[in-house]
């Protein structure tokens, strides 16, 4: 049998956007109201203090109305200012790239670079605070989710906080799957996506926002206003006596809505816990199939995302290729310097579940067998219901 390109897939195992689960699916067929209907205003800001409930926050979080790019891209405009120094900590492609948006807005910026299998080191970060004292606004990726490597977001966010620095953390593809909350790392703003480990659509964002980095911001003269990308703009908007600054996007918020409802329903510690295990029982499969990790170390690896790396002699994209045409299962490839390199294997949301492990397992191993890299599959599904069946 083989899948046709122009038809969905079976299973979409990627690391984003995910499969919705379904009841946000049927939460975005709501009727779409007015969005000065009273009743829309409320039922807007019982959202907004659910996601205040989820991400365990003083303030109320802001509902970013665009996915998480424009989310970041609106932190770097609208907390560095021109006389900002900025230390940006880059361990893959997504901290590396957040570097060039804060140096849109300073030209006063340092970086720690690590290869990007490695975790920065928060020593460094200390070191680097010490020897550069006038550093206002440190920049971190907890997930790189083009490497599957997580960084130690709550030691260094503590380091900055000490030091009198404003963190901004890319949380996007680790809130909703592991123990992160804004708070718990110091972060002044932190950015989720709701379309990663919450199983919601692509379109909005939740940021955390601290009462002193509102404070920079509505200082800054040149942070976003009257823009897709103004965060100062939203700050009450969660209020339902308050206008929007523009439409926002109801449709989505209606899933975001059941999102945060099946998130709190079923119980965070609950939610965390089926992420770890999925991707304990795929890194012990691919262990046992005789392929390896692309993180330099196993208490790096992401439990939201396993990346493996491209055995010798496969051209990646074939693989993907051939594992969606003959098994009808998406992986995701690299981005930038890791594109060819690994492929990744998302754990988030609904796929957040050990059995697509096992799946995963049979379709990676089908597929590299088929172009020629034996590997013992029934080894590696062998390994995963292990791991599942001791939990």
């Amino acid at each position: 049998m083989r899948y046709s390109n122009d038809a969905p897939p079976v299973m979409t195992l990627t690391s984003g956007p995910v499969n919705c689960y379904p009841e946000v699916l049927q939460g975005m067929s709501r009727t779409v109201l007015y969005d000065y209907d009273p009743a829309f205003q409320r039922f807007y800001e019982r959202v907004a203090k659910k996601a205040q409930q989820a991400m365990r926050t003083p303030e109320v979080p802001l509902i970013q109305q665009g996915e998480p790019v424009l989310a970041l891209e609106a932190a770097a405009a609208s907390l560095i200012a021109a006389g900002d120094t900025v230390l940006n900590l880059a361990s893959g492609v997504y901290g590396k790239g957040f570097g060039y948006w804060a140096a849109r807005h300073t030209d006063k910026m340092l970086e720690i670079e690590v290869p990007y299998n490695e975790a920065i080191d928060p020593a460094t970060v200390a070191a680097k605070l010490r020897d550069n004292p006038d550093i206002s606004v440190v920049c971190v990726c907890h997930h790189d989710t083009p490497s599957g490597t997580i960084n130690p977001i709550d030691e260094i966010g503590r380091i900055v906080a000490d030091h009198g620095g404003y963190l901004i953390v890319d949380a996007v593809s680790s809130f909703g799957g592991m123990d992160t909350h804004p708070e718990a790392c110091h972060a002044d703003i932190y950015v989720a996506g709701p379309n990663k480990c919450m199983g919601a659509a692509p379109g909005l964002s939740l940021v955390g926002i601290s009462a002193r980095a509102w404070e920079k911001m509505k200082a800054n003269p040149a942070a976003p206003r009257a823009s897709m990308l103004s965060m100062v703009d939203w700050q009450e908007a969660w209020r339902h006596d308050r206008p929007f600054p523009f439409t926002p996007s109801v449709a989505e918020v209606n899933g975001l809505d059941a999102a945060l409802d099946l998130y709190l329903g079923e119980g965070p510690e609950a939610v965390w816990a089926r992420h770890a295990l999925t991707a304990r029982a795929m890194r012990a499969g691919v262990k046992a199939m005789g392929l390896s990790l692309w993180a330099a170390r196993e208490e790096i690896a992401s439990p939201t995302t396993t990346s493996v790396r491209t055995p010798e002699g496969i051209d990646e994209a074939a693989l993907r290729q051939t594992a969606r045409e003959r098994y009808g299962v998406v992986f995701s490839s690299g981005r930038s310097e890791t594109m060819g390199k690994l492929t990744r294997i998302g754990h988030m949301g609904p796929t957040a579940q050990p059995i697509y492990a096992v799946a995963a397992l049979t379709a990676l191993g089908g597929a590299l067998s088929a172009l020629g890299h034996k590997v013992d599959t029934g080894a590696g599904v062998a390994a995963a219901l292990a791991v599942i069946d001791a939990d």
